[in-house]
């Protein structure tokens, strides 16, 4: 297994474990080396999103981010490859629990998810839990090869700044 699809802080791997739990439900589950307060930062913070949320294989970038990190407000995420232009994932937050909970909905299209990423820390890790519900079977099939491919990647990435913001913490 590579670097990219385990992360890795201090030589120690850390799994990012993608799971079909229903014909309309995904679950991602990975244990970061931080406390919930950073990785809770991570997520909703413009400046970090930007720093690690699209997978740097694929060649696009996180260019534009608004984060409104409140029940009832709001988030769009902009991607550009450099070349063949753009697209935006954007939504509504419907619960948000500091450096415990987040509730948000995916708009961009008919077939979005609604997600739930929950934070839950011990002993300085943090587990993170992100359930993804799709109107139907269709929609997670579309979605769940991106996620397996990319999603674990992105953790990696995730894991570097929080080693990093840890040193600064």
């Amino acid at each position: 297994m590579s670097d990219a699809e385990t992360g890795r802080k201090g030589g120690l791997a850390q799994q990012t474990d993608v799971t079909r739990k229903s014909d309309r439900e995904l679950v991602v589950t990975r244990t970061f080396n931080g406390p919930a307060r950073i990785v809770f930062r991570a997520w909703t913070e413009p400046e970090l999103l930007k720093r690690w949320w699209a997978p740097k294989s694929t060649g696009w970038a996180l260019v534009g981010c608004e984060v409104d990190a409140r029940s009832g407000g709001g988030y769009r995420f902009e991607f550009s490859d450099g070349q063949s232009g753009s697209m935006a994932f954007f939504g509504k937050y419907i619960e948000v629990v500091p450096n415990a909970r987040l509730v948000w909905t995916n708009e961009e299209g008919e077939e979005g998810a609604v997600s739930t990423l929950t934070f839950s820390e011990a002993r300085g890790q943090t587990l993170v839990v992100l359930s993804e519900l799709y109107p139907s079977k269709e929609a997670l099939d579309a979605a769940i090869a991106g996620m397996e491919g990319g999603v674990p990647e992105q953790y990696a990435q995730l894991d570097d700044l929080l080693a990093e913001l840890g040193a600064s913490a």
